[in-house]
């Protein structure tokens, strides 16, 4: 096998895991903007259902974190692969189970604190699954192709939008009383069949070059998380900020977008699942393009053009969603994601090259999730709460959106000085156990 048809097979694996991973994680967003509030908190107000139900969405990003050190820990140590596999199976396990999930009509105020209860799980294995698939693809690319390869992971975000929110379209198509009876049951189901997809192909990797090479010195780090914030402390916050643009406008164009218009304008719900479909189109088309342009022009303009779009476009995102006309509400998601998809595409690699191998797991599993738990798990509830606290008015979350952009944009400047080009550079000394 060259080493070319290597490094597609272990990209493929990657994407095709992430992407199973993302489904199980994204359709309980949909769920969440559409469905919940209706079957776990129905004695609340439309206003307090959702956000109860956008909370509940919010505690897989508090849960986001702790996987990534535990996960962290575990993929420093004994290797990326396994801990890929466990990541599946753990998330597979919480979503199918989310299927089977009584609503508040059978069993009270159970179903939701269990509801919540599989939502961490859920959060916990996606904490640790982003940091795996992206370093099994880093560390067996080629320098010149390096971002490139590490967008393949990240493709699984948009290409698990796309397929679940392709199913709860269909499924939008049943009446509104099978809907929130069973239909809405269905993808979580469907999610046993896809972890077996992933499994298969993932049990067929090796496991990384750069960590093989660690592992032959014996330079295993004894705790991984301790080492990190040790000795990388400004690296792990810059990789923090980096994240936040990306979270933020991915949850703001998806999730709070589709709880927006289907209240404000009573667009229907197949509008705005359409709405999403085309943005995750969009966004996952130009994934691959922007990493392709970072790995020529390099990665720090590529990112820097993409955080300043973000911050320019924040307010006509809004004019845009508040004509209420649904052709232009589409173009508004749809531009949104191709705009946040230049920061998002180069993470991986930019983040790997921040952090030692024996650290690298934990390392930018934490910047990233640390940021989602940030942007990502407020961002749908600030946006409904300020959206209400101004009467209506969109400019206060057009106003969070631009900030965290421009957090992004001056982080991006500062990190482009600390990265490094080779992966495996340090391990031409033997480093000390922390």
């Amino acid at each position: 096998m060259t080493a070319k048809t290597s490094i597609r097979r272990v990209a493929f694996a990657s994407f095709i895991g992430t992407t199973i991973e993302w489904y199980d994680y994204l359709i309980y967003g949909s769920a969440a903007a559409l469905v919940f509030p209706k079957l776990f908190f129905p004695n609340f107000s439309a206003f307090a259902g959702t956000l109860a139900s956008f909370a509940t969405f919010g505690v897989g990003f508090f849960a986001g974190p702790v996987g990534g050190i535990v996960f962290g820990h575990f993929g420093d140590r004994v290797g990326r692969k396994s801990m890929l596999v466990a990541t599946l199976l753990l998330m597979g396990t919480a979503t199918f189970l989310v299927g089977l999930l009584p609503t508040f009509k059978t069993w009270g105020i159970f179903a939701p604190m269990l509801l919540v209860v599989l939502r961490f799980l859920q959060g916990f294995a996606v904490g640790g699954e982003w940091g795996g698939a992206t370093l099994m693809a880093v560390e067996h690319a080629p320098d010149k192709d390096r971002t490139y390869y590490a967008s393949w992971p990240q493709l699984g975000v948009p290409a698990g939008l796309m397929l679940s929110t392709a199913i709860f379209a269909l499924l939008t198509s049943v009446t509104k009383e099978h809907f929130l009876d069973w239909g809405w049951r269905i993808p979580f189901l469907l999610s046993f069949l896809l972890v077996a997809v992933g499994l298969f192909v993932r049990m067929r990797l090796t496991e990384s070059p750069a960590f093989e090479q660690v592992k032959k010195l014996g330079a295993e780090s004894k705790m991984p998380f301790v080492e990190l914030l040790r000795d990388y402390p400004v690296e792990s916050i810059l990789a923090v900020c980096i994240a936040l643009t990306g979270v933020s406008g991915f949850y703001i164009a998806t999730v709070f977008a589709m709880s927006y218009v289907t209240q404000r304008f009573s667009i229907p719900s197949t509008m705005a699942l359409v709405g999403v479909l085309l943005a995750g189109t969009a966004e996952f088309v130009t994934t691959l393009v922007f990493a392709r342009i970072a790995d020529r022009v390099g990665k720090k303009t590529v990112a820097i053009w993409g955080a300043g779009c973000v911050v320019l476009f924040s307010y006509p995102y809004f004019w845009l969603l508040d004509t209420g006309r649904t052709a232009l509400i589409w173009l508004a998601m749809s531009a949104l994601l191709v705009l946040i998809t230049p920061v998002y595409s180069i993470m991986g690699a930019l983040f790997s090259e921040l952090f030692a191998t024996r650290v690298r797991y934990s390392g930018i599993s934490f910047g990233y999730q640390m940021g989602r738990m940030i942007a990502g798990a407020p961002a749908p509830i600030i946006a409904t709460a300020l959206v209400h606290w101004s009467g209506g008015t969109s400019w206060p979350v057009a106003t969070y959106l631009a900030v965290t952009a421009l957090i992004t944009f001056i982080a991006v400047c500062v990190v482009a000085r600390r990265s490094k080009l080779s992966i495996v550079e340090e391990l031409e000394v033997q480093p000390s156990d922390a």
